[in-house]
């Protein structure tokens, strides 16, 4: 039987999700969206996607409201990508598989994030043992761990080392 190209006759939450966010690098781009990538041009060079292909997926999110475009600059016209509330909601999702790409891959722990009240490291729900609350994502701060490159080649990675809150719009040195 051939694999059908939607998941139409599935009655499950998760085949409707993965209509939307299941194909291959749409779930990397709303990864650095949440990071703080906001540019067409940084999500090109971040995450070495084909043009078309990002152009395809930024076109999709925004129509499924999961990011916002918005104009940052009317000449020549510009645009940055947002997420909004429904693409927030993403990142439990998203923690969630890091945790399990490195719990079952053995990656060295690429990044932490940390509860910015009061530096303590994230549980695995997203939740502070320490203030025993779920952390709202403006509260997470990102900081780079010992498997990260230190020295890499692209602007938006080298500005990723620095640490920063999640949502905060990143601000790449230009290259």
């Amino acid at each position: 039987m051939a694999l059908g190209k939607d998941y139409a006759t599935q009655e499950c939450s998760i085949a409707r999700a993965l209509e939307i966010v299941g194909e291959r690098w749409t779930l990397l781009v709303v990864r650095d969206a949440l990071y703080g990538v906001r540019r067409y041009n940084d999500f090109l060079v971040h995450l070495g996607i084909p043009r078309a292909v990002l152009a395809a997926r930024l076109q999709t999110l925004t129509a499924e409201g999961i990011l916002e475009k918005r104009r940052y600059q009317q000449s020549p016209p510009r645009d940055e990508y947002v997420p909004t509330e429904r693409g927030i909601a993403l990142w439990p999702t998203l923690r969630a598989l890091g945790l399990w790409g490195r719990e079952h891959f053995g990656e060295t722990q690429l990044r932490y994030f940390r509860h910015a009240d009061c530096g303590t490291e994230l549980g695995p729900y997203g939740e502070c043992p320490v203030c025993r609350t779920v952390v709202p994502i403006g509260d997470v701060v990102m900081e780079p761990g010992p498997g990260l490159d230190h020295d890499p080649a692209d602007p938006v990675s080298r500005a990723l080392l620095k640490p920063k809150r999640l949502l905060e719009p990143l601000e790449p040195e230009p290259a």
